[in-house]
């Protein structure tokens, strides 16, 4: 699944290449005729992202909802290129064009259709009015262990497993450690890790953690580029890597630098 580094990617880019102009809007899969009628010939204005959420938002207060899950994508196409049968939904411009594959959801709403959603998300890191003391409250009142809270969209918007193995990591935190032990600097400190990868990962388009000095970071492959994400061994201290599953997802811990709970 997509976290939100690439979903702030998407709305970056796609707000720079059709903010602005009209755009025609088609579905060619059919499952969104309606909402693609609608917004055809309509004036795109931004690109919201938020978490893994991103709003479209069109001139007269359309706003056009699109959740990835796990398996949507975006695809680049010409101007003009046939559209893949399999589109749920086709955005044109004068220059540029995508196709929306697979998303779970692709819905028009208005802009209280949109609070609603945002309203059920936690705080996302990668945005200005991210509030970090509503996700520690989150954080310190909960028994439910931390590996399990930074995947809950509730507490923290964006995050997916990657974000989770490898800011746990840096921050010093087995998984299964329990909100409640949580003090405000250590999730002060898990907060700003995973503020600057989030932000790095923008920008270089893949999360790397291992980062040694004085080496060029587009070289490293993401294979080799994750300290416990899918690692064997620890990247810092060659300690075997633990995993097991937490919150539907396969959780990544070094015994050594992630010390469990007693």
């Amino acid at each position: 699944m997509p976290e939100g580094h690439l979903i702030h990617r998407y709305a970056r880019d796609q707000e720079q290449t059709f903010a602005g102009a009209l755009l025609r809007v088609s579905s060619p899969q059919k499952r969104f005729l309606e909402g693609a009628r609608h917004l055809d010939g309509s004036r795109l204005e931004r690109v919201e992202a938020y978490g893994k959420h991103l709003f479209y938002w069109w001139e007269g207060k359309e706003v056009l909802h699109v959740h990835l899950g796990r398996q949507g994508t975006f695809l680049p196409v010409r101007p003009g290129a046939p559209p893949l049968a399999q589109a749920r939904l086709r955005i044109s411009g004068p220059d540029a064009g995508i196709d929306l594959v697979a998303p779970t959801v692709c819905e028009l709403l208005g802009p209280e259709g949109r609070d609603r959603i945002v309203a059920r998300l936690g705080p996302d890191p990668l945005r200005d009015d991210a509030n970090p003391d509503a996700a520690f409250a989150a954080i310190a009142g909960s028994s439910r262990m931390i590996g399990a809270l930074v995947l809950d969209q509730a507490v923290l918007a964006g995050v997916g497993n990657v974000l989770r193995a490898e800011g746990l990591f840096l921050t010093g935190l087995h998984p299964t450690v329990r909100g409640t032990s949580v003090s405000r600097d250590v999730f002060d400190s898990l907060w700003s890790h995973l503020t600057l990868m989030m932000r790095r990962a923008v920008a270089e388009g893949r999360i790397i953690t291992v980062r040694p000095p004085g080496v060029d970071v587009r070289t490293i492959p993401e294979s080799e580029g994750r300290y416990v994400y899918k690692q064997e061994r620890c990247r810092r201290c060659g300690t075997p890597v633990q995993t097991g599953e937490l919150a539907g997802r396969t959780a990544y811990a070094c015994p050594r630098d992630q010390p469990p709970p007693s």
